[in-house]
């Protein structure tokens, strides 16, 4: 069983401590990122979330929001956690990073999306 509790780093060094879940599944924690596009010192953002099925599922599926305390921009996560033979366990996540742009006209350059890769620490 996969529990998402706990301290996690992902490929590029950002880590993410996600706090313990209530029975509705909802979850609050905080991401210090590694990587960001600004010149502005990065700071520990804030991150909430939901685990569907809480308990009820050996690969559960996620989801949870960053709103970075640092530039003007959020992240939606969607994941899932995966347990090896070994019982080691990975958070695969899909992000979308979106930003304040200063009119519609530029919207088309707003979104960014990637991958990451997480796995426990402690």
């Amino acid at each position: 069983q996969c529990d998402l509790q706990g301290l996690w780093r992902n490929e590029l060094g950002s880590n993410m401590t996600i706090s313990a879940m209530n029975t509705a599944g909802t979850f609050l924690g905080s991401y210090h990122t590694a990587v960001a596009a600004t010149n502005k010192q990065t700071l520990v953002s804030p991150l909430q979330g939901v685990q569907q099925h809480p308990g009820a599922k050996r690969h559960p599926m996620f989801s949870f929001t960053v709103q970075w305390q640092f530039s003007d921009s959020a992240t939606a996560f969607v994941g899932q956690c995966f347990v090896d033979h070994r019982g080691k366990e990975t958070l695969e996540t899909t992000w979308l990073l979106r930003e304040e742009v200063l009119s519609h006209k530029d919207t088309w350059k707003a979104t960014r999306v990637g991958t990451s890769t997480f796995t426990r620490i402690k």
